[in-house]
């Protein structure tokens, strides 16, 4: 059958609607505030012969966009291959195995099977980030880990829910491997609630425009969407562009790791080389191949955000060179810092490679870390352990229309960090200020946005505070001339002296004792041209706000201000101006 256009887009904008349903759902329904607030979940549905994917949330993380597709694809593999039980209706499948399509193992995946008058029509999937799932330390980013086991319990895929009914053995076995399980069953429950309401959506999506309509549209939307990546791909000049980036250490050898990149277009595709990125590490930062081709994908979504969301628009994308370096992760490799860190990596690979082609698409480089940072411990006040996870924003990257966005979310998602009211009532802490890190973004005519600046205090009790964070020895690229962002910065104050952990912002089982406060300082995005071209105006604005002193503006952008900033008048402006010579 042909279907019209109309038919077409309203279609494709009712399964959205179902993802976005999911969502919400999740999110209202999760005991967690990293998934209740942070937003740390995803929702999709996924083709049921190859897993690849239909349709996403709008509010679900890019990168799972393909690690959900290749997990589904795994999946149907091993139920076909008789590795796994067959579905039933109201079955939900569980599994955090990192290396069977996923990322970390906090980062823990329900499958559901659709379907539509006795057959199987699709699969309905989604990812939620438990705050701990056991291993050496609380929250599960363990910094010096040297195998997945001490990274936490890893799960095949197995039923979690039986016809409907969730299996109480498997989920005592769940519950007996992590710490406070208690909360565990109200994201259990909300996860799958949320892949309900997306089959009673989807069903009344079918029953209003045909089930013929529908798997129509959804072959006319995978071809359009690869048909569209073409289209943008075609107005890149014919070339290689290559680029570096580079994590400062995987958490065990404090060396600095490299990721390589050539970015080829032949005709209508793109080619992503990795060769000459460096081998497999001992820590954590190693990066499964899911993840590594997610990256690839959420990177070019960045670029061309008009591409809709179907594996359509990865056709064109082919990835090569990763065997034998850390993108490729393999057993026993530990990969806590694959999704949160070394994702955001390789998209920054990516953008430093294309901004030179597509300079008013591409932005410099933003902050790149997820500043994960778990803080475990006994709260006596309510007689019971805790485990409190915190992410954080960082700048972005200044482009061609602008300065970089401040505080703003990370490169692989749309997860934000929870609201400090939420954590004070919910864990014994106390923030004592949360603000922009100022002096952070990179110079250039277009400035990168400020990274946050938080300071954390444990008010009660004892904790072990652990880090996976990146960025603390390289700062987020600069573009066309702008000046690389600042660096991330983490402190630990104990008993009246400051720490610095020797991996500057990788650390775990800093013990804390009440009064004990930890400071994290996010990266500032990267500038974007040359920063002797920015405005006056635009400088001394800055300096009026305090978002850099008065020797950061002489020193990064040429600016000598005299005198209190608030009474330069416009024949000094000018004057300023004219002194501001190319170096």
């Amino acid at each position: 059958m042909t279907i019209d256009p109309i038919t077409l887009t309203v279609i494709q904008a009712g399964m959205q609607q179902v993802c976005d349903e999911m969502d919400m759902t999740f999110s209202r329904a999760a005991f967690s505030p990293v998934i209740a607030e942070a937003n740390d979940r995803s929702d999709g549905i996924y083709a049921a012969d190859d897993g690849a994917l239909i349709a996403q949330g709008a509010g679900g993380l890019p990168v799972f966009v393909g690690t959900m597709q290749y997990s589904t694809r795994t999946l149907i593999d091993m139920i076909d291959n008789g590795q796994v039980a067959a579905p039933k209706p109201g079955d939900i499948y569980i599994v955090n195995d990192p290396y069977l399509g996923g990322t970390h193992l906090m980062d823990v995946r329900f499958a559901r099977p659709f379907y539509r008058k006795g057959e199987l029509f699709c699969w309905l999937s989604n990812t939620g980030h438990w705050p701990d799932t056991g291993g050496a330390v609380p929250g599960g980013f363990s910094a010096s880990a040297t195998a997945v086991e001490q990274e936490g319990l890893r799960l095949p895929p197995v039923r979690l829910f039986k016809e409907g009914v969730l299996d109480q053995e498997i989920f005592s076995i769940i519950s007996s491997n992590i710490r406070v399980a208690d909360q565990r069953i109200g994201d259990v429950k909300a996860q799958a609630a949320a892949l309900l309401v997306g089959e009673q959506r989807l069903n009344e999506l079918m029953d209003r425009y045909g089930d013929g309509a529908v798997t129509e549209a959804i072959k006319e939307l995978r071809g359009r969407a690869a048909q569209q990546m073409r289209a943008f791909i075609a107005t890149i000049p014919e070339g290689t562009y290559k680029s570096t980036a580079w994590i400062d250490s995987d958490g065990v050898i404090n060396k600095p790791l490299e990721i390589r990149l050539a970015i080829t277009k032949a005709n209508t595709d793109l080619i992503f080389d990795f060769e000459g990125t460096s081998p497999p590490c001992e820590g954590p930062m190693n990066s499964v191949k899911a993840t590594t081709y997610s990256s690839v994908y959420l990177a070019m979504r960045h670029i061309f955000p008009e591409v809709p969301m179907s594996a359509g628009a990865f056709q064109p994308l082919s990835i090569m060179g990763i065997d034998n370096t850390f993108l490729d992760a393999h057993y026993p490799r530990p990969v806590s810092g694959c999704a949160a860190e070394v994702s955001q990596r390789i998209a920054e690979a990516v953008f430093a490679a294309l901004v030179i082609p597509l300079p008013d698409r591409v932005t410099a480089a933003p902050a790149g870390t997820s500043g994960n940072f778990a803080l475990g411990g006994f709260d006596p006040a309510h007689d019971r352990n805790f485990v409190m996870y915190q992410i954080s924003g960082g700048g972005y990257g200044g482009n061609a229309e602008g300065d970089g966005l401040s505080n703003g979310c990370s490169t692989i998602g749309i997860s934000k960090a929870p609201p400090v009211e939420i954590m004070e009532q919910a864990f014994p802490v106390l923030y004592h200020h949360y603000a922009l890190h100022e002096g952070s973004g990179g110079a250039g005519l277009h400035r990168g946005g400020f990274g946050l600046d938080y300071e954390v205090e444990l008010l009660r009790g004892h904790a072990k505070a652990s880090f996976v964070m990146d960025h603390g020895r390289f700062g987020p690229q600069g573009a066309l001339g702008g000046k690389d962002g600042v660096v991330n910065k983490v402190t630990v104050h104990r008993n009246g002296a400051a720490y610095t952990p020797p991996h500057l912002s990788k650390e775990q089982d800093i013990p804390l004792q009440c009064g004990d406060r930890v400071r994290v300082r996010t990266p500032g995005g990267g500038g974007y041209g040359d920063p002797l071209e920015r405005p006056t105006s635009a400088v001394l604005e800055d300096v009026l706000l305090g978002r850099y002193s008065l020797d950061q503006a002489q020193t990064l952008f040429g600016v000598e201000i005299r005198g209190d900033p608030a009474t330069v008048d416009e024949v000094t402006t000018n004057k300023i101006r004219q002194r501001r010579k190319p170096r």
